[in-house]
């Protein structure tokens, strides 16, 4: 016997499903999906947007100034929300879509979930071609949307009502699925979303989605505890697992049972706080001096939760012992294998727990304990160095980062970054203390996302003082969130450094011998050289907005920025070429092999011995 249905539109179907969606979040049972960010057009306005005004007052629909944009946004909180809850995004078709994207491939490599409802052609194909519709010669099947294949976990495209029901039930495991866990698009027609159909009422029953812990396979177990006791040198590598698994505390459980220094990723760091005696801070191309002299003696590195890529690895130029080992433990089996690792696939909370207690009383040999302790002094004594105040007229990105430590890198910090030279002194010198602390976007490295992501990040942390790092040339992309950020009152801080132009490539371009050449100002085609007022900019989107023009102003801004009632931008400028010389590692930029610029063929033969240092992985 047929069980009761309901009438409704795909739109509102798809609305009320997601509202029915829940999570547990320390005991209690939260709405998944906090809210949807819309910027409605023909596509999703008479469907979606419909649908969404019927539930506002449950459900908040919230208005961005750019899709890409609101896509940070919604990606930054599910991130600060260590992949608990998330948001949806919905456009119109055509450019509305398409500037989605971006923002879908960040979440792809972050591994991090969002849903994207990106409006879609007529299913019926009566109107086509319809204003904004891309119409591929040879698949009438084909939009726009289908750009969204190579950069989502999972993609569909509704076009009958009734494939609905499979499409977001595959949704959700995509979501809350550790593995699986990252962006998913279901392209919606625009005349399906306005179609009604009779739905089981059973579809929109509530249904509470727990994280999955996958607990270790003994005989992966019983080879990573023979690695470790057989090692010499070990050490630890943590990445953004440690924090989405909430294993902050059993890292560092871990590390003193046992007694392995821990370096970070870029997406682990702040899951262990590093004021720890045995946390090393960052490593890799961007690691702290600490961290590579460790990663350089060792013969087992147990890697936590990280995908290792190039920045981590130094280019697999970083590890040096001839008995090198890799023990991968994560709940991804695609990351557990990389680089001929041993895998021991598990969640990094349960995992850790049960290779502590099978390693039982083992310790690492003292004098790697010794050795890191001795590094990490000699780290400390070379940051205090680049962070200390200076009378310089254009400071170095460090200088200004020790100016926001002092004044506001407290317990309930969070900075916010993501591209540009910001994201590599930032690793080395910021010193989180609490899991979050810390957020930054480098898996994907992408300018603009950094005043959309603090705006996510407010939301997802109302509690937690924000403060956004951000360069001229990242901000001149994407500042339009800046007005987003003052209509919803989701007030931040952010610290603008301007370098006049993009100084990280231009100094990659000078490190490959290139010729100062289209980055800064200086070096472009020009009739007529910028000039930006950025506090003036800022201040026309509503922001409150002061230039700083020392060390000594920027501390004195910044600690008034407190007490403000909104989003506050404090612009201060800096060196292009200044750089924390401490710490780093050799990083694998191609430089040409012919070039009439002898620069270019001395970088090429210093380029040729650093490969030399490079490992073969799989």
């Amino acid at each position: 016997m047929a069980g009761k249905t309901v009438r409704l539109t795909v739109a509102q179907a798809t609305v009320r499903f997601l509202m029915a969606q829940k999570t547990v979040v320390d005991g209690e049972t939260l709405p998944i999906f906090a809210g949807v960010w819309a910027i409605f057009g023909h596509g999703n306005v008479a469907g979606l947007g419909e649908a969404l005004y019927q539930v506002r007052d449950t459900l908040p629909t919230y208005r961005a100034h750019n899709e890409q944009a609101m896509v940070h946004s919604a990606i930054a909180f599910a991130k600060a929300k260590f992949r608990q809850q998330t948001m949806v995004c919905t456009t119109s078709i055509g450019p509305g879509a398409l500037n989605m994207v971006t923002a879908a491939a960040l979440a792809h490599v972050n591994r991090l979930p969002v849903l994207l409802l990106p409006g879609d052609v007529f299913a019926n194909r009566k109107p086509d071609p319809v204003l904004q519709q891309v119409e591929d010669f040879n698949d009438g099947t084909v939009s726009v949307n289908d750009c969204f294949r190579a950069v989502s976990r999972y993609f569909d495209r509704i076009n009958r009502p009734e494939q609905l029901i499979a499409a977001l039930q595959r949704t959700m495991q995509v979501l809350t699925d550790p593995a699986d866990c990252g962006p998913v698009t279901l392209a919606m027609c625009q005349d399906v979303q306005a179609e009604a159909y009779d739905w089981p009422e059973s579809f929109f029953d509530e249904k509470v989605w727990r994280q999955r812990r996958i607990r270790p396979d003994l005989d992966e177990l019983a080879t990573a505890v023979a690695a470790l006791k057989s090692a010499k040198s070990p050490m630890i590598i943590a990445g953004g697992g440690v924090l989405y698994s909430g294993a902050g505390a059993e890292l560092t459980a871990f590390a003193e049972a046992h007694g392995l220094p821990v370096a970070f990723t870029q997406a682990g760091k702040s899951a262990m706080d590093e004021n720890h005696p045995l946390a090393l801070g960052s490593v890799g191309v961007t690691g702290t001096s600490a961290s590579n002299a460790m990663a350089a003696d060792a013969d087992v590195v147990l890697a936590v939760g990280t995908r290792l890529q190039d920045f981590t690895t130094g280019s697999w130029s970083l590890f040096k012992a001839g008995s090198f080992k890799l023990v991968a433990l994560n709940v991804a089996p695609y990351d557990a294998v990389k680089h001929s690792a041993e895998p021991l696939l598990a969640d990094a909370k349960v995992g850790l727990t049960a290779l502590s207690e099978a390693l039982g009383a083992w310790k690492a040999p003292a004098a790697v304990t010794e050795k890191a302790k001795r590094e990490r002094a000699k780290w400390f004594e070379a940051a205090a160095r680049a962070l200390a105040p200076t009378n310089a007229e254009r400071p170095s990105d460090a200088q200004v980062i020790g100016a926001v430590a002092r004044v506001r890198g407290g317990e309930d910090s969070i900075v916010v970054c993501a591209a540009g030279g910001l994201p590599g002194e930032l690793h080395k010198l910021w010193v989180p203390v609490k899991a979050g602390g810390y957020h930054m976007e480098y898996g994907f490295s992408c300018m603009g996302y950094e005043i959309a992501g603090g705006i996510g990040v407010k939301m997802a942390r109302p509690e937690a003082d924000v403060v956004v790092m951000v360069g001229d040339g990242s901000y001149m992309m994407l500042n339009s969130e800046i007005a987003t950020s003052v209509m919803l009152g989701q007030k931040i801080t952010i610290v603008l450094l301007d370098n006049h132009g993009f100084g990280c490539i231009n100094r990659l371009q000078m490190a490959t011998g290139g010729a100062n050449f289209n980055n800064l100002w200086q070096d472009c085609r020009q009739e007529l050289p910028p000039s930006i007022d950025f506090r003036a900019h800022a201040e026309s989107m509503g922001a409150i907005a002061i230039k700083a023009s020392s060390i000594g102003e920027l501390e004195s801004a910044l600690e008034a920025a407190k007490g403000n009632d909104r989003t506050t931008v404090v612009v201060i400028d800096t060196h292009p070429l200044i750089t924390t010389e401490a710490g780093g590692n050799w990083w694998d930029v191609a430089v040409p092999e012919v070039s009439v610029r002898a620069e270019v063929r001395a970088a090429r033969q210093n380029y040729e011995i650093k490969r030399q240092d490079q490992r073969i992985v799989k």
